[in-house]
């Protein structure tokens, strides 16, 4: 979690980059951006790092040679933190290797930030930063002015929202000789994002417990909603019980065992060998440290909680939400209409 109330901008770079696939080109500053402005290094302040606020997960750079030296983003940050004099030359060579990435068609041309920060906190440790942020989403504003007898309207085409951050990463001054500690928004989510943090990045995430319980809470959803039909004829009501006793479970424990959790949650000997089985694979192919307890993060089951789903939806006509316990639902099947029902059991209405 980053807070950045002490944090001050020391300096930054504009260029904007193209899509090298539609023959678009990249055009570098001649110098760093003079900020006299307060307003404007606030509102510069807000846009770059209060996206940031919420962000739990810490990445690290890697490379696929295991040689973190090749990585050009590693590279070029430890330059600027051993050497500040050159960080605006090394801006431009950050935006020329985001060029020469950029070839999927779907990548959006727009303006690269780079800029260094003082003070930041991350983890309860005070660190300098180095931020690179992408804008590539234009908005239309609306503004009114005062004048005689009321008020005109005029508008201003192709401006930033400083609400809306689209890509940008923080290379926190930490952890050197692990691959920094580094912090990655991507707004976009869509078929061209995995160019930013895969190839332009190229990061690993961190194995720690905020990892591991998101990690371990994505292959125990998978499990019960995808791969538990494959052995297990299971209705879609006991596969959403064992969902909220999955939830339950890294709610109210301060750490995950897997055999612990296997026999409260999952209960049957089979569907447990089941569960191991499928957690190791997952384990072994992504090193995700799950074999062993960990303390359960709470950060990140408040994350997860959004996407565990307790709906069970039946045809367009109805959705039932089922947050307790499934002993008061029951299926059933009606041979004079030739459909499916389920009996709701409750005590009032609400």
């Amino acid at each position: 979690m980053v807070t950045y109330f002490d944090a001050t901008l020391a300096k930054i770079s504009v260029h904007r980059v193209g899509n090298k696939s539609l023959n678009e080109f990249y055009s570098l500053s001649e110098n760093t951006l003079s900020i006299e402005d307060e307003t404007l290094r606030r509102l510069l302040m807000q846009y770059f790092l209060s996206p940031f606020e919420k962000s739990y997960e810490v990445f690290r750079f890697t490379h696929s040679s295991d040689d973190i030296n090749l990585n050009e983003l590693f590279h070029f940050s430890t330059m600027i933190f051993e050497d500040p004099s050159s960080f605006h030359e090394l801006s431009g060579q950050i935006t020329k290797h985001l060029f020469n990435i950029s070839n999927h068609p779907k990548i959006k041309s727009g303006e690269l930030y780079i800029a260094t920060f003082k003070d930041i906190q991350l983890e309860g440790e005070m660190v300098d930063a180095i931020g690179v942020f992408k804008s590539e989403t234009k908005e239309s504003y609306l503004k009114v002015n005062p004048e005689e007898g009321g008020f005109a309207l005029t508008y201003e085409e192709d401006a930033i929202n400083i609400t809306k951050l689209d890509k940008g990463c923080l290379i926190f001054n930490s952890e050197k000789d692990q691959g920094f500690k580094v912090i990655v928004i991507d707004q976009t989510n869509r078929t061209d994002a995995a160019y930013w943090k895969d190839e332009f990045l190229q990061l690993k995430i961190r194995n720690d417990n905020f990892n591991k319980t998101n990690t371990t809470l994505g292959v125990c959803k998978e499990f019960i909603t995808n791969k538990i039909d494959d052995q297990f004829d299971i209705s879609k009501a006991d596969k959403i019980d064992l969902l909220n006793k999955s939830m339950k479970y890294f709610k109210e424990k301060d750490s995950f065992d897997i055999d612990e959790f296997s026999e409260e949650v999952i209960g049957n000997p089979k569907a447990i060998e089941s569960f191991k089985n499928f957690s190791k694979e997952y384990n072994d192919e992504f090193d995700a440290g799950l074999d062993q307890p960990f303390d359960i993060s709470n950060a990140a089951v408040k994350k997860q909680a959004k996407i565990f789903k307790s709906i069970l939806k039946l045809d367009k006509n109805f959705h039932i939400y089922i947050h307790g316990n499934k002993d008061l639902i029951e299926k059933g099947y009606d041979d004079d209409k030739s459909m499916n029902y389920y009996k709701v059991f409750f005590k009032e209405e609400q």
